[in-house]
């Protein structure tokens, strides 16, 4: 008798257990129950000083122009997928992320995509590439990006121009100097340094249609070449002055051959 009383305590116990913990999930995942409408809307936007493309303001205006700005409407009617949707429609958007707490607020965190270089092609053509060569409009940001000029095609932007600028990006004194690169008719590379009056002049890319190859290739071409040009600025331009030259021409191994100014 004793035994069965136990088993049945016990079961009327988990079965307590269990409604609580239904009850418990149904009140979290259904906020209209405490709190009816939305009173609180925050936007969290990785890097916002940094790259500077988006602001919380823009992406209240980007979903109050699709009517999806949740601020005082029913939390049952907020869907957060159809906000993150919305929002990743945006070329500036990397990810996006929405949520529902219980206390009627809605959660929204966005992170960028991050440019690395600023194209501005013999075309008139004028956009941003980020750091996974994808295409970016232009807009209002200022950042001091390295600017790219000439004979520039949005193929070979995303294939090996944006891979040029990611090995430049990679070492702070390269990505301090470097303020410009010339693309050539003949897709030679040319770049305008910050300090010194001179052209450096690389060569054309390694070009392959294998991407992984393709990276490797570049990465080792630009680190061959900035280490000579490093060793001729610490050795060469150190003595001789750095505006003496016009051009400096690293194209051929093993050898650089300088332009004096006239």
């Amino acid at each position: 008798m004793k035994q069965k009383l136990k088993d049945t305590l016990r079961i009327v116990l988990c079965v307590v257990l269990a409604v609580y913990v239904i009850l418990a999930m149904t009140s979290f995942n259904n906020p209209k129950e405490t709190h009816p409408v939305c009173g609180k809307v925050t936007i969290n936007i990785e890097d916002e000083s940094t790259n500077g493309f988006l602001s919380a303001g823009e992406i209240k205006r980007i979903l109050e122009r699709n009517r999806l700005y949740p601020f005082k409407k029913r939390m049952a009617d907020v869907n957060p997928r159809d906000i993150e949707d919305k929002l990743k429609d945006s070329p500036f958007v990397k990810t996006a992320q929405c949520y529902k707490t219980t206390d009627g607020c809605v959660n929204i965190s966005i992170t960028q995509r991050l440019p690395i270089i600023r194209v501005k092609n013999i075309r008139g053509e004028d956009y941003y590439l980020d750091d996974h060569g994808g295409i970016m409009p232009n807009s209002s940001y200022t950042s001091d990006l390295i600017i790219a000029t000439g004979y520039i095609t949005k193929w070979y932007a995303r294939r090996y121009l944006s891979l040029l600028a990611i090995e430049i990006m990679k070492d702070e004194f390269w990505r301090n100097q470097i303020v410009q690169i010339n693309i050539r008719p003949d897709l030679g590379v040319e770049l305008v340094p910050r300090v010194g009056d001179h052209i450096i002049y690389l060569g054309s890319l390694p070009q392959t249609k294998y991407i992984n190859r393709r990276k490797a290739l570049i990465a080792g071409f630009m680190a061959t070449k900035l280490d000579r040009l490093e060793k001729f600025y610490k050795y060469g331009l150190s003595q001789a002055g750095w505006n003496k030259y016009s051009c400096i021409d690293l194209e051929f191994d093993n050898q650089i051959i300088c332009k004096k100014k006239k």
